[in-house]
């Protein structure tokens, strides 16, 4: 009887006590017994509060369900119960991981670390046997989650006295709250060693009480006994200690399963009730320390200032080589980048030690956080060498960060490996302005390219596969293979089934389709004349731009021409740009029209059935890529489409994250690619369409060597020297060159942002010239002009252009998009032709009038425009220069991203597969065999 009794007080403070028992159970008073009561209506007082404060706070966090696990090595399912029994009176919901009995210390800690990166679980307690309640387990506790208190993280905490900032073991707050006036008074702690023996000294002494320790087996036990005012029992006494050693009226406080072994109770007889009551408290205090860890949770889960510590810069000169700069530099651990900008632990998936991909779960978290200002980089007509624009990007967050102390955030695309083994080279800035380490950034990355590639290259071959089987099956052999009995069970996949419903047959069973609706379901009927969906490689291949497929016999004599794009001419990286959460990319996914059946009508991958295969692969991929500049300023890598065959910016998801992340004050400064008459009013009528999202300044990025090239330089060539028009002062073909300047800027004035003109200056710029751009572009309307050395002195060099976006992003903003949506598909062409290129009108060939007509008729003609179009002239020829005029604009052809979103004419002969030139970067790229350093990039 008496065991039982004891076995149902001890059994709900097991986990929360101390290390042999885990245990509170009875208090013995020599007279009276209103401890007994004051326990069970403490208990019921804590309960009631943290019920309370609990209610309180999810009715301000409606979402929120605070989750205790407890992970427990024994077969005692008592436990269980009176835990949740608890749990649910407070409303905490609790799972209970049961390990095996005879479980070893390795396994419990390898549920702690599971448990300590699950974002569904607020705190973590431990119910085990005592040969397992080691320093190492205690301690694999995440000191947030450790509702027990037993870490030696709390345990420091309470030590020095941070009260608010650590949790008390439930244990040794129960035993606080059954003591009274201790002021002067000796307490004898017995057998109470570990983390909560430890916690107790420290509560007694600062309450005034003197405190005492010691084994059972200690020779001065009996002395002590005889002399103290409160025992506290930590551990089963041993037989042959008498209780008569304990001095009439002292208070007695167990803690251990065997509650005293002889009967003495100095004129009371034992009262299972209070031992109850007691073993409860231990509990409530439990449940009081789970209510308070969820209110810390919330707290972490709200925007955190940065904490972030920036890299230092020694430039040299001359400046070195831009991979010799990078390795220079030694970047932070990207997981210390994360905790700086404030990310969680369960928001970073770790690549390495420079990597990380962030979880879109974030802006969840961070919903209600305002977002800071939008800054788009875009730049004038450039040169076949680029003017820079990644590098001022680059530039300007260092300088935002580093020097003005402005949380700041670069987003980038992430480069094509075509240019970087072509004739481009890499995209990461460059001299002081990178993001590092370079050949991370400029190869491989996190592998979303490869992704790309895959799910494009998955679609390719279902699309013919497809042709080919029904080509040579029957409708009822085609049925058959497509809905197949697996297990004796023959069933529709969830992806058949929405196709069913798109067809308007409401039927699940797959037995009860009529011949006709069977013929309906099972053949896409797909005119191979109108596939435009392509293979594409991450390779600039020329050889691939028209190939012939089917040609083995395996495949019966279905012979078609096609072609390879580069890999970033995918729809599918569009769609990554452009998505803005998990669902939306699998919708845009399922309406990628790939061709049109023989009726005119568009097939989508949804109708191929890979939707979903499509999305598994892009699962990762649509993760944003956590790096750093060389001064340890955040930079998401994101997406990477191409701007004159495709739209040419970064992810919407890594500029909303990152808006979220600097705060309402910061800056997200992103890049369009190429000119702001290509990547720019892209970025304004496709991105920002999209996202949503208002942009607050453009910087618009020149250079003298471009102006003078614009104003009748001889042609620049990708490897050739300049020619030393572009090395000498040359004030004149600057000024004639500053009418493409201009133009830039009016375009910039047609969407109603502010512009900053940014001059990135090289070291054959004179004064005068410098001088000169800065002037023209404030007269034609620029809210400022600076000349930026970042290339040469890091974030130092563009501080002057940092501190003039800070005040263009204040001025007024009248943004606007450039067209209605609702205008006919020709009309939106001729608008962007106008007004953005200025040509006199468009001319669009048969074949292009054609598609236009079809996509009309099918519904698509409310999309925006994403003209495919050189980037080397305002025109569609790439030797004109400066400001064409008069011309007329050709518009081959015209295609269609329904997935993205957008209609993309051609303009002229545009090629989406570029070519390697006589001599490729690639000459230069090499590797060591004995350090693995790569050499050569650029």
């Amino acid at each position: 009887m008496r065991t039982a009794a004891l076995r149902r007080c001890l059994a709900p403070a097991l986990p929360a006590a101390l290390p042999p028992s885990r245990g509170l159970c009875g208090l013995r008073q020599p007279r009276g017994g209103g401890g007994e009561a004051a326990a069970a209506a403490a208990a019921r007082k804590i309960t009631e509060n943290a019920k309370k404060s609990l209610a309180s706070l999810k009715r301000e966090n409606p979402r929120l369900e605070p989750t205790l696990a407890i992970i427990q090595a024994h077969n005692d399912h008592l436990i269980q119960e009176i835990n949740k029994e608890f749990a649910k009176e407070v409303g905490l919901r609790v799972i209970h991981i049961c390990l095996p009995e005879g479980s070893g210390k390795d396994e419990v800690v390898n549920e702690i670390l599971r448990l300590n990166e699950d974002p569904n679980v607020q705190g973590l307690a431990l119910d085990l046997p005592e040969s397992l309640y080691s320093s190492k387990v205690l301690n694999t506790v995440k000191p947030e989650k450790d509702v027990d208190g037993l870490s030696d993280v709390n345990l420091g905490r309470l030590v020095r006295g941070d009260a608010d900032d650590c949790l008390v073991p439930p244990t040794a707050s129960a035993v606080m709250e059954l003591l009274e006036d201790l002021g002067g008074k000796t307490v004898l702690l017995v057998g109470a060693g570990g983390a909560v023996g430890a916690a107790l000294q420290c509560m007694l002494q600062r309450e005034g009480a003197a405190t005492l320790s010691c084994r059972w087996e200690a020779p001065q036990l009996q002395t002590k006994l005889h002399h103290v005012d409160v025992v506290v029992v930590g551990s089963a006494k041993p037989d042959d200690v008498p209780v008569s050693w304990i001095k009439p009226g002292t208070t007695i406080i167990s803690c251990s399963h065997d509650l005293l072994s002889e009967k003495h109770n100095y004129g009371q007889e034992n009262n299972h009730a209070a031992e109850n009551a007691v073993g409860s408290l231990a509990i409530a205090m439990r449940m009081k320390n789970m209510v308070k860890n969820t209110e810390r949770w919330i707290q972490s889960q709200q925007y955190r200032k940065w904490d972030l510590h920036c890299l230092k810069l020694q430039p040299l000169s001359p400046v070195p080589s831009d991979i010799e700069i990078s390795r220079a530099q030694s970047p932070k651990a990207v997981d210390v980048l994360a905790k700086e900008i404030g990310l969680l632990t369960d928001e970073v998936e770790i690549y390495g030690q420079t990597k990380a991909k962030v979880r879109l779960s974030l802006l969840e978290r961070l919903k209600d956080q305002p977002d800071g200002k939008y800054v788009l980089v875009a730049g004038i007509t450039p040169t076949p060498l680029g003017e820079g624009k990644s590098t001022v990007t680059v530039g300007l967050v260092q300088a935002l960060t580093a020097h003005l102390n402005i949380n700041s955030f670069a987003c980038l695309r992430q480069p094509s490996q075509g240019p970087t083994f072509g004739v481009k080279g890499g995209a990461a800035g460059g001299g002081y302005a990178q993001v590092i380490p370079m050949e991370e950034f400029n190869l491989h990355l996190t592998g979303d390219i490869h992704a790309i590639t895959a799910a494009n290259n998955l679609l390719a071959a279902a699309i013919d596969a497809r042709i080919l089987h029904e080509n040579t099956q029957t409708d009822k052999a085609l049925y058959n293979r497509l809905v197949p009995v697996v297990n004796g069970v023959r069933g529709f996949s969830a992806i058949q089934l929405a196709r069913l419903r798109r067809l308007g047959i409401n039927k699940t069973d797959p037995g009860t389709l009529t011949e006709e609706e069977i013929s309906k379901f099972a053949r896409l009927d797909i005119d191979p004349s109108t596939i435009t969906w392509q293979r594409v490689v991450d390779t600039n291949d020329r050889f691939l731009r028209k190939i012939t497929v089917g040609q083995a016999n395996t495949e019966k004599g279905f012979v078609r021409q096609a072609q390879f794009d580069i890999a970033v001419a995918s729809e599918i990286m569009a769609i990554l740009a452009l998505t803005t959460s998990l669902q939306d990319m699998k919708e845009r996914l399922g309406k990628m029209v790939v061709a049109n059946d023989k009726k005119g009508q568009p097939v989508t991958a949804e109708d191929l059935g890979v939707t979903g295969a499509l999305a598994v692969l892009m699962k990762d991929a649509i993760k944003p890529t956590l790096m750093q500049t060389l001064e340890g300023t955040p930079v998401f890598v994101h997406a990477g489409p191409f701007a004159n065959i495709a739209h040419g910016n970064s992810s919407v998801l890594a500029d909303k994250i990152a808006l979220k992340l600097v705060g309402e004050k910061g800056f997200v400064v992103t890049e369009a690619g190429f000119g702001a008459d290509i990547g720019m009013e892209k970025f304004f009528n496709i991105k920002c369409r999209a996202s949503g999202l208002v942009p607050s300044v453009v910087v618009l990025v020149a250079t003298v060597r471009a102006l003078k090239m614009h104003g009748g330089g001889p042609n620049v060539t990708a490897g050739a020297p300049l020619k030393k028009e572009y090395t000498e002062e040359n004030l004149q073909l600057v000024a004639d060159g500053c009418c493409n300047l201009q133009k830039q800027i009016q375009i910039t004035q047609l969407f109603g942002v502010p512009v900053v003109v940014a001059l990135n200056v090289f070291k054959t710029d004179s004064p005068a010239e410098v001088d000169l751009v800065c002037k023209i572009a404030k007269q034609s309307g620029a809210f400022d002009a600076v000349p930026c050395n970042h290339w040469s002195a890091g974030g130092r060099g563009a501080v002057k252009l940092a501190q003039a976006v800070e005040k263009a992003a204040n001025q007024k903003n009248s943004f606007k998009y450039l067209y209605n949506l609702e205008l006919p598909i020709v009309e939106k062409i001729r608008i962007i032709a106008q007004k953005v290129y200025g040509a006199q009108d468009i001319e669009l060939s048969p074949a292009a009038q054609s598609q236009v007509d079809c996509y009309t008729r099918q519904g698509f003609g409310n999309l925006p425009i994403c003209m495919a179009k050189t980037h080397l002239s305002l025109s569609h020829q790439p030797e004109r220069k400066g400001v064409p005029t008069g011309f007329i604009l050709p518009i081959s052809d015209v295609r269609a991203s329904i997935g993205a979103g957008f209609i993309y004419p051609l303009v002229g002969t545009m090629s989406t597969m570029p070519g390697l030139p006589t001599r490729p970067c690639f000459y230069d790229i090499d590797l060591d065999p004995v350090t693995e350093q790569v050499k050569g990039l650029f």
